[in-house]
Parts: C-alpha cells; sequence; structure tokens
C-alpha cells in the first residue's frame, strides 16, 4: 500500500488499528494528547508530505470533543503537505439535526459539513447516515458505505425462521424493504409519533403489518436511548410476535439503554463497531460485528482510484 496512510484520533482507535490490519500497514505516528486544561494536543510524528492520507474518527459521543479533535487533525495535515486527505467517519455526529423541523432551530448536520471541509478534507468516507441528504452537504466527494452487507451476511448465516423485519418508523422503511428483500422476509412497520418538544421520546406506537406468531428483526441506523427501540419491541410482542430480534449500525448506548435493553423482549441486537463498544459489554444481548474490513476495502479503492460500488448491495 504505497503512499497511503492511516491515523486515528482517540474516538475508536482499536477499529483503525483493526482497518490497518486489514490493509497489511501500520497505523500512522501522531501524539493525541491533552494539554492540562483539555485542549487536544495533536503533533504528525512522521512525513506525510504527498501522501494519501485517511484519518479514522467518528464523532461518537463525546461528540464535541471528537469533532473538535478531526477539526485539528484535518488542519495539521493540510500544513504539512498531504497530498490527499479522506476523513473516514463511520458515524456522523450531529447528523440527526438535518433540516429545520422546528421554528428557530439550526441545521447542525450541515454547519459540521462546513467546518470538516474548511479544515481541509479532501474527500469524505461514512456509513449509514441518518439521513442520506446529509451526503449534499458536503462540497466535495462523499463515499457512503452501508452496515448492511456485514449485518445480512450474519442473519444468512443464521438464519431466523418465519421472519418479518420491522422498520421502526416510516423514515426507516426503504432501509428495511432492502433487508427483507434480502433475507426473503416479510416487511412490517412501526408507526411512532414523539412526544412534542421532548427529544428520544415515543408517544405513540403501533403496528402496521402482520407479526402475529412470526420472529420479528428491528432495522435501525443507531440506538441511543434505546428508548424506541424498547417500544417497538414492546408493542411487537403485544401485537402476537415470537422472538424479537434487532440490528443497528451504530449503538451509541447513551443514558439507560442497556438497562432498557436488558429489561426489554428483545432476545438479541446485533451492531457495529463503528463507534467504541466497552459499553456493549454490559449487555448479554448485545452481538457486535465489525466493519474493519469494510472500510479498509473501501480506503483501498479511493487510494486505487477504483470504485467502491462494489461493496454496496
Amino acid at each position: 500500500m504505497n503512499g497511503i496512510l492511516v491515523f486515528s484520533g482517540n474516538s475508536n482507535k482499536p477499529l483503525a488499528e483493526e482497518i490497518c490490519r486489514h490493509l497489511k500497514i501500520h497505523l500512522g505516528e501522531a501524539n493525541t494528547t491533552r494539554f492540562s486544561d483539555g485542549e487536544f494536543n495533536f503533533q504528525i510524528l512522521q512525513n506525510v508530505r504527498g501522501a494519501d492520507v485517511f484519518i479514522v474518527q467518528p464523532t461518537s459521543p463525546p461528540v464535541d470533543s471528537h469533532v473538535m479533535e478531526l477539526l485539528i487533525m484535518l488542519d495539521a495535515f493540510r500544513r504539512s503537505s498531504a497530498d490527499r486527505i479522506t476523513a473516514v467517519i463511520p458515524y456522523y455526529g450531529y447528523g440527526r439535526k438535518d433540516r429545520k423541523d422546528k421554528p428557530r432551530v439550526p441545521i447542525s448536520a450541515k454547519l459540521v459539513a462546513n467546518l470538516i471541509t474548511a479544515a481541509g478534507a479532501n474527500r469524505i468516507l461514512t456509513m449509514d447516515l441518518h439521513a442520506g441528504q446529509i451526503q449534499g452537504f458536503f462540497d466535495i466527494p462523499v463515499d457512503h458505505l452501508f452496515a448492511a452487507p456485514v449485518l445480512i451476511d450474519y442473519f444468512t448465516q443464521k438464519p431466523i425462521p418465519k421472519l418479518v423485519v420491522v422498520s421502526p418508523d416510516t423514515g426507516g422503511a426503504e432501509r428495511a424493504r432492502a433487508y427483507a428483500k434480502r433475507l426473503n422476509a416479510e416487511l412490517a412497520l412501526a408507526d411512532k409519533r414523539r412526544a412534542k418538544d421532548r427529544a428520544n421520546v415515543v408517544e405513540v406506537m403501533n403496528i402496521v403489518g402482520e407479526v402475529k406468531g412470526r420472529n420479528v428483526l428491528i432495522i435501525d441506523d443507531m440506538v441511543d436511548t434505546a428508548g424506541s427501540l424498547t417500544q417497538v419491541a414492546f408493542a411487537l410482542k403485544e401485537a402476537g410476535a415470537e422472538d424479537v430480534y434487532a440490528c443497528c449500525s451504530h449503538a451509541i448506548l447513551s443514558g439507560l439503554a442497556i438497562e432498557r435493553i436488558e429489561k426489554s423482549p428483545i432476545k438479541e441486537l446485533v451492531v457495529t463497531n463503528s463507534v467504541p463498544m466497552e459499553k456493549a459489554a454490559d449487555c448479554s444481548k448485545i452481538t457486535c460485528l465489525s466493519i474493519a474490513k469494510l472500510l479498509a476495502e473501501a480506503i483501498k479503492s479511493i487510494h486505487d482510484e477504483t470504485s467502491v460500488s462494489k461493496l454496496f448491495i
């Protein structure tokens, strides 16, 4: 892999190291410490002039700190004359604010995109954005991957009989339909309405579709507090579903998420390591799959100037 360098901030260094193992290279040398007042102290410890640089930094919690780390690293590589700088952001923080859905609110996803571009990124490699249109917020090329090949392969190797794939909301119907097609399953939908002016709180839940006597698989892009996910699981059980499974690309697992999952009727929650998964070790129901190989293949394709479409479903 002549000319390619992979570096990492503090967000998910184990993922970056695993990507490097697949690429058969060493992780780039850099100082990623902090000053005593909390400021990020970054220095590249090797020559990067003319190199094809990939910075692995999902903007996972604490989101503000990891976004700032990414911006500082991008600036450092730009000033060090790297030939091309690709920000590898498996989880894109602030992606939920992609439009003005209420008066006097920001479009944070666009603001962060502007900051990343201004800091020096030439390209973005990301995965399962909360809203696909966020790709258009960048004025630089964006390669948008999906965790579906990894997750679908898992459930193909471990087939679930009498399966119905469930979208937890109307916005995820297209994603769930793609999974249902690949898994030869039926499709159902959870109609949920969020409590007014209260984030992460669901008020009404109805199941559209036949799930009685069937095993169900809930498909979502992310699990944050697990409030919505577990309420969908309880609603499915009330509708007569047998075993309840779930999968998602990004397991944020903030607040009471682990406790809610443990107490829910979910038999297994399958996630990826797009964000650090230390919390998952505290939950017997969570299975974590690696996306390192998928990202490594995408990085190699970008470096070789070949198509990444082979990595899509």
